[in-house]
């Protein structure tokens, strides 16, 4: 009995069928961009000062202009002034225009400071939830619980999706997933305060990343084997798409509530896609509905202009297995190999999600153009792309997975060293980090599911990739509170952190040309492979040199 891929064989693996379903599809991942990195814009905090009532008629009456008002009424630059006020009532008479506190001091002694009691007065023409829930100084914080609670939303909406999307179906669920998503970020919009925003966009996180990953496992399962990966990567290119549509739409919207609908509203129109994707015919002959898979099948002929032959007429799933295993947590870390794998996958997980979040992070902390430095780092992620599909098969996996990590290692600890205003130089460092972490985040895509044995392979990238939203989890406290330390000391974790990264991977056995492995001695012995090779041509060669008696 055939299986789908000797179906798609004759029908078309990326005919036009594919090729609607890929864009479609594809509009999704876009459409995660604003969840995943949205917080660059919607949390963009301004400079800003403690509001004192009386400034402003003051500064009007003397005709300050906004610096000579700075430097008069605030206690100086940084935290304590952006935190501090001068506790004085600056609305008494006999303030002069010409340093208006030296009279105030009494034997050179420092006017006390107090809290901003006022709120604050913030720089920027637009909103952010930062100024308008006021999330700095004392609340600062509450940013940073802003973006973690979304990752911990992408936690267990990846944790639960494989089961619920094997259990109810790929379509079922990516409708549900759309619909929640949506009304979520709805709501977020017209959120009345902090705790209902945050409520939401937990609930948003629990959805988005999972209705991507459903996206992603349909697209994959309707080419045939060999654009699967291709596909695949270009899944993740449209996601950068997103990138640059967001850099745009957020120019355009500077105020965080126009900003959230715009790019919310889009995803009410993916509803339709109930009537123009079908359900995978891999999962129905899972599930026995043979009858609705071979309905599904047969469109897909009829749409590529391919005729069904009558003896593909009968399926069977992609796999069969005689001894079902039923794997165990325990199986990754029991043997030494795979329990290495693990580890470093793990790790190497982490290390992608920090340094993309949180170089995306820091870059709208640095106080340049936000907008434009978005834009230029997200075009990077284009080539990113095109040099994995040009390595993998020709170099490899491992070598370029490694260099790629190091190269964002390399560009975090540069930048930390270029003075500011070489501001073109700081620049094209963050885009060549940018692009080495992006290679690296989708090589350890590809990688992770090629390392371990078939009956504990989806458990295996699970478990690892797990990982990733704990480091999006902490990341936001990362960046921020190390900022407020040093502004360039998030710069120099990630360098560290990437460079281990890439000398981690580095001890994971290549990849490239093996079949994947079937049983826990196949991945065991996937690194010694090569090595008894290397020996036993070295013992042949010997034994010829041996005259005979």
């Amino acid at each position: 009995m055939p299986t789908v891929d000797d179906i798609l064989e004759h029908i078309g693996e990326f005919n036009f069928f594919q090729k609607q379903t890929f864009f479609l599809l594809c509009l999704i991942s876009a459409a995660f961009t604003p969840i995943y990195v949205g917080i660059v814009f919607l949390g963009f905090t301004p400079d800003h000062r403690c509001r004192s009532p009386g400034v402003a008629e003051l500064s009007r009456r003397c005709g300050w202009s906004l610096a000579e008002e700075l430097n008069y009424t605030v206690p100086g630059p940084g935290p304590e002034g952006q935190c501090l006020r001068y506790e004085v009532d600056w609305n008494q008479s006999t303030l002069g225009c010409l340093d208006p506190l030296a009279s105030l001091a009494t034997n050179g002694s420092p006017l006390p400071l107090g809290p901003c009691e006022q709120g604050w007065v913030y720089d920027t023409p637009g909103s952010s939830i930062v100024t308008e829930f006021n999330l700095v100084c004392a609340d600062s914080w509450m940013l940073d619980l802003f973006q973690s609670a979304v990752n911990v939303g992408f936690f267990i909406g990846s944790m639960s999706i494989g089961y619920i999307a094997d259990r109810f179906g790929r379509k079922l669920c990516l409708l549900i997933t759309i619909l929640i998503n949506a009304s979520s970020g709805v709501l977020m919009a017209i959120s009345p305060n902090y705790t209902w925003m945050l409520i939401f966009r937990l609930i948003q996180g629990l959805v988005s990343k999972a209705g991507w990953l459903i996206g992603y496992i349909l697209i994959t399962e309707f080419v045939g084997l060999r654009y699967r990966r291709t596909v695949g990567i270009f899944y993740q290119v449209a996601f950068t798409i997103g990138l640059l549509v967001l850099a745009g739409v957020a120019y355009v919207l500077p105020h965080w509530r126009w900003l959230q609908f715009t790019v919310t509203l889009p995803n009410f129109c993916f509803l339709l896609y109930y009537w123009c994707v079908p359900e995978s015919p891999r999962w129905l002959i899972s599930q026995n509905k043979n009858a609705k898979a071979l309905k599904i099948i047969k469109h897909i002929a009829k749409k590529n202009g391919k005729p069904l032959p009558g003896s593909l007429q009968s399926l069977r799933p992609d796999e069969e297995v005689g001894e079902k295993l039923n794997p165990s947590f325990l199986d990754l870390v029991r043997t030494p190999q795979i329990r290495k794998h693990t580890l470093i996958l793990m790790y190497n997980w982490f290390t992608s999600s920090v340094l993309y979040q949180g170089l995306i992070m820091h870059m709208g902390l640095a106080g340049s153009n936000i907008y434009l430095d978005f834009f230029y780092s997200a075009l990077v992620e284009f080539p990113a792309a095109f040099l994995i599909i040009l390595t993998i098969d020709r170099i490899g996996r491992r070598y370029p997975w490694a260099v790629s990590n190091m190269v964002a290692g390399a560009a975090c600890l540069v930048s930390v060293f270029i003075p500011e205003d070489l501001h073109w130089l700081r620049v094209t460092a963050a885009c060549l980090g940018r692009m080495g972490i992006t290679m690296a985040y989708e090589m350890v895509c590809l990688v992770n599911a090629e390392l371990y044995p078939t009956f504990i392979r989806n458990l295996g990238v699970l478990v690892c990739s797990s990982m990733c939203d704990i480091g999006g989890i902490l990341t936001p406290f990362l960046v921020y509170r190390l900022t407020d330390i040093w502004h360039e000391l998030p710069l120099v974790v990630f360098a560290v952190v990437g460079l281990i990264a890439g000398g981690l991977v580095l001890l994971l056995p290549e990849t490239k040309g093996k079949t994947l492995p079937e049983t826990i001695e196949e991945a065991e012995n996937m690194q010694r492979s090569g090595k008894n090779k290397e020996k036993m041509i070295y013992i042949e060669v010997k034994k010829l040199d041996t005259p005979l008696n």
